[in-house]
């Protein structure tokens, strides 16, 4: 379905040690069938553009008639209604929710709803709002405020954030039902033949036909830069002047959208685990985590570890037994570990920091030699969100509805061609991650903002940080990212896994000291 994902990594640390405290005993060992990769023919087909079909009159859930007068007055009057939803220690969580348009273009047609959310200042007079992202595209910021860690920011300030278009509490995208999506999350999506091919091609075009069915217009709506329409409907619902904005990951596009469309009112913004903005020549995400497990194989290998005592070793066990998968799935529990499953749960783990390889080690070895897959099994489902009833998360739509608007309208033959240099450069991840058949699949065409380039010069600052080890997002879009947004600074922190603030006290002072006092700091690296 979807190649590697852009996801935070907060609490993957204590996940991870709860479910390898927990794993099962040992299965009987199944027979290994060497499998070399890179043995299978290549693979060449697919449509060159999108399946484009007509649009339905559907009306998912928070899709109304807009509010009373005109044009965007109907919006900008509106008062944000705050209550009490949630409380965290000292935290108190106030929910609300605004209206804006489906269509910028024309603001006197269907309104969407936009769940919001804020935790206080600790300040009797906060200094002002601080907007946050947690990526995805598709998580839900009002979730994530129950779980960030600001290091202190609202001893100043208000923390806000919000469930973008198409996510979680605002209008969703809608699209499989949870089978569905067991279905398509265990289909074999590093096909070896011409008829795997077109299995993958089909279930991906079954899934983006069940969201258009489902969500209807909403889907022309989804863009990032329909986002940022929203994020400064609401910062002027909010009374801020400038734009004060922390973004993780996806929430980094959002952030250098913001400043190509608005640099006039950006105020103090810090970006981390910069996205790719189309600078080339670039790296792939089947890149990112490759360099990553070549990472961990290095570490591996040092301390004397079962799966090799060198890096190559290390990382031809680990292939082996994932190419071994495709033919030869283990048992994991009540459930069987397939190839894909087994890949999508490494990568999960991959986006925590070095300091939880050992955990990482361990769900290994259980799997490659105790024939165990329960702990990969786990991790593969921590990854789509699926909890232990079989229900997935609204992640799972609102990710790639959003992530096809921004997309080119390409279709089948461009991805698999995309896939093919993947394997060349990625030798022992590329061919398992796949082909990111999903936007080639999908039935709606990309929005016209895609048109925009991403560029800022503006006399505040913009802060980015990269991780040199980040898999999801490779350090390489930080750089990209810096020198598309000219007067950024760009703060590196050498460490493996996603995301430098919750790692590094030395990140964590800058974008403190830069929120707190307007410091800006000077280009530099952290040590991990």
């Amino acid at each position: 379905m979807i190649s590697a994902r852009t996801r935070l990594a907060y609490a993957l640390v204590a996940v991870l040690l709860m479910i390898t405290a927990c794993t099962q005993q040992p299965h009987p060992p199944q027979p290994k069938i060497p499998q070399p990769s890179g043995a299978r023919p290549p693979v060449t087909a697919g449509s060159t553009a999108r399946p484009v079909e007509p649009v339905p009159s559907v009306r998912p859930p928070g899709m109304v008639d807009p509010p009373s007068g005109h044009g965007m007055s109907r919006y900008t009057g509106q008062k944000i209604n705050w209550r009490a939803c949630a409380t965290h220690g000292d935290r108190t969580k106030q929910c609300a929710t605004v209206l804006v348009p489906l269509d910028y273009a024309h603001p006197n047609g269907t309104a969407i709803t936009l769940a919001i959310a804020r935790t206080p200042s600790t300040a009797a007079h906060p200094e002002g709002s601080i907007f946050t992202n947690p990526g995805g595209p598709g998580a839900s910021g009002v979730d994530f405020l129950d779980y960030f860690d600001d290091h202190g920011l609202r001893a100043r300030f208000d923390i806000v954030s919000w469930d973008p278009r198409g996510t979680g509490n605002s209008t969703p995208v809608r699209c499989f039902t949870d089978q569905q999506m067991d279905d398509l999350i265990g289909i074999d999506y590093s096909p070896d033949t011409p008829r795997e091919v077109q299995r993958l091609i089909n279930l991906n075009t079954a899934f983006g036909q069940a969201c258009l069915a489902k969500s209807g217009a909403l889907l022309e709506h989804l863009s990032t830069a329909d986002t940022v329409r929203d994020l400064d409907l609401l910062r002027r619902l909010l009374g801020e002047p400038r734009m004060n904005y922390f973004g993780f990951s996806y929430g980094t596009t959002i952030g250098a959208m913001y400043a190509t469309m608005y640099g006039d009112r950006v105020g103090r913004m810090v970006l981390d685990g910069a996205t790719d903005v189309g600078s080339t020549p670039t790296v792939s995400q089947a890149d990112g985590f490759d360099r990553t497990l070549g990472n961990f194989a290095t570490w591996c290998a040092q301390q004397d570890c079962r799966l090799g005592s060198s890096k190559q070793k290390v990382l031809t066990t680990v292939g082996s037994f994932l190419q071994q998968l495709d033919q030869h799935p283990i048992a994991a529990g009540q459930r069987q570990l397939s190839q894909a499953l087994a890949t999508s749960g490494l990568l999960y783990a991959l986006y925590a920091p070095a300091s939880s390889w050992p955990q990482l080690l361990k769900g290994l070895e259980l799997a490659i030699y105790a024939h165990n897959g329960s702990v990969l099994l786990s991790w593969a489902y921590a990854y789509y969100e699926r909890d232990g009833s079989g229900h997935f998360d609204q992640f799972n739509a609102a990710f790639p509805a959003i992530l096809c608007a921004d997309e080119p309208n390409t279709g089948a033959a461009a991805e698999l061609k995309a896939w093919a240099a993947d394997e060349q450069r990625a030798r022992t991840l590329g061919q398992l991650i796949g082909p990111d058949l999903t936007c080639a699949t999908w039935p709606v065409k990309s929005s016209n903002d895609t048109q925009h380039k991403i560029s800022y010069s503006g006399q505040t600052p913009v802060v980015i940080l990269g991780t040199t080890g980040d898999p999801a997002t490779p350090y390489e879009y930080a750089q990209h990212m810096h020198d598309a947004l000219t007067s950024s600074r760009l703060i590196t922190l050498d460490a493996d896994g996603h995301l430098a603030f919750d790692q590094s006290r030395c990140v964590q002072t800058k974008v403190i000291d830069y929120f707190d006092s307007a410091t800006v700091p000077a280009s530099s690296t952290c040590p991990n």
